[in-house]
């Protein structure tokens, strides 16, 4: 059995029967089946289906963002906004999908040359819980309008999700097959990664889950995406509109709980700032409203699980025993995890180091562009940076100098339809979103044609 527990209460919520090794390899051969089937199909349906989807996503909103905020303490306000957010992906790619995927022309010796780009089968999703809806939404509607299936493993904390998904999709008109539901734990992944059904593997989660999975998938010579943790530092030069970024990097720290992995984690002021900046951000943390995710005012709700904000504590606890120091919050009641910062933070300890998912800030002063821009790609993860300064030229001239995946000027990280997603380092590889991520599986073939 697979039981979901409300992490705010403790209680259980449901619980599901895990699926058999023969239902787990027929709902691959429904998949394969289905396929088959939706290859063929053409843009004009495959775009009024997933328009179908946004439209069934918006009117339904609320029940969705309960059954995330009841499965992983998401804030149901916030539950609503990535419910939207996937409705607004359905119509991103209704509209530009079959443009991503024209046929394109060559100029070669040949009498006419050109690549298409054709649907590989059936693709894995291995998917976490702190997104349950856009998570998934980013893999399969791409997926879906290429002309892909998709079979899911979410997360067993979220599996009531999972399911809801799993309904959406059947109950918008996509045959049975096109998104399958694995209610599974971990232990089955292997084998089915492994099934010569599956063609491709993406995956969103940590970098042992990251690790494993690509591991047997390149032993199968089969395609896997990765998107996995990011500790992104947000840059805050001295001629900066504090007031503005005050507010963005608070939001870019704490919405969801702080379990996101695009979060800014890791706060960079410099000197001549950092008192007054601090002194602002920890007065607008202080007016956020921690308590029941159900209640639409609350903007902190508790983390998924209990032992998440235990190990949480825990990294906090040993950089704290390496001389940071607790500027607010620090305290843990089961899941609830108080909202946290830290100053004095150096590069090596843990709270720099390592990813915090949870709504703890490290703080960390600098004195020159050059000591930021080190500062920055110390870390092991590539995901995004965050720089804010009132001098964009500035900016854009230190942009590459960063190694991550993403750099975001005077603007948190973020997901967004139309630009590629993910990272560098032990943040993953290949790309999510755009014309980029629709491509990510598909077979891009060459076609040359002669005459004699």
């Amino acid at each position: 059995m697979i039981t979901t527990i409300n992490p705010y209460t403790g209680l259980e919520l449901e619980s599901y029967n895990e699926d058999s090794v023969k239902q787990i390899e027929d709902k691959l051969k429904i998949a394969d089946v289905a396929f088959k089937e939706w290859r063929t199909t053409d843009f004009v349906l495959r775009s009024k289906l997933i328009k179908k989807v946004g439209v069934m996503l918006k009117s339904n909103s609320k029940v969705y963002a309960r059954q995330m905020a009841l499965e992983m303490g998401k804030p149901i306000s916030q539950g609503i906004s990535e419910v939207e957010k996937c409705a607004w992906l359905c119509d991103y790619y209704a509209e530009k999908a079959p443009g991503f995927l024209e046929q394109e022309n060559f100029e070669t010796d040949y009498h006419k040359s050109y690549v298409s780009y054709e649907p590989i089968g059936v693709v894995l999703a291995v998917m976490p819980w702190n997104y349950p809806f856009w998570q998934v939404m980013r893999f399969i509607v791409p997926a879906l309008m290429a002309g892909n299936v998709g079979v899911l493993k979410h997360s067993s904390s979220v599996m009531g999700c999972a399911v809801m998904l799993q309904d959406l999709f059947q109950e918008a008109g996509f045959p049975a097959g096109c998104l399958t539901s694995l209610i599974i734990g971990s232990d089955p992944i292997e084998k089915i990664i492994k099934n010569p059904i599956i063609k491709a593997v993406t995956l969103t989660g940590s970098k042992p889950a990251g690790s494993a999975v690509a591991s047997v998938a390149g032993s199968e010579i089969k395609k896997s995406v990765l998107e996995l943790g990011g500790s992104n530092a947000l840059v805050v030069f001295d001629d900066v509109d504090i007031d503005s970024a005050v507010d963005t990097c608070l939001s870019a720290r704490f919405q969801n709980t702080g379990q996101s992995c695009i979060a800014g984690k890791r706060l960079l002021l410099q000197e001549g700032i950092a008192g007054v900046f601090l002194n602002k951000l920890t007065q607008k943390l202080t007016e956020l409203k921690s308590g029941d995710p159900l209640s639409e005012d609350t903007y902190i709700g508790v983390m998924a699980r209990a032992d998440l904000a235990e190990g949480l504590e825990e990294t906090m606890t040993k950089s704290l025993n390496m001389g940071a120091k607790l500027h607010i919050g620090g305290k843990r009641n089961q899941a609830y995890f108080e909202p946290t910062i830290l100053t004095s933070v150096t590069s090596d300890m843990p709270v720099f180091k390592e990813e915090t998912f949870g709504p703890l800030l490290s703080v960390t002063t600098f004195k020159t562009e050059e000591e930021a821009v080190d500062l920055v790609n110390q870390s092991d993860f590539g995901l995004g940076v965050s720089l804010f300064s009132q001098n964009i030229d500035r900016l854009e001239k230190l942009a590459p100098h960063f190694d991550d995946g993403a750099v975001f000027i005077n603007e948190k990280v973020s997901s967004h339809p139309n630009l590629p997603f993910g990272g560098t380092g032990i943040s993953g590889y290949g790309r999510e979103l755009s014309r980029f991520g629709i491509r990510e599986f598909v077979n891009i073939k060459t076609v040359v044609v002669n005459k004699y």
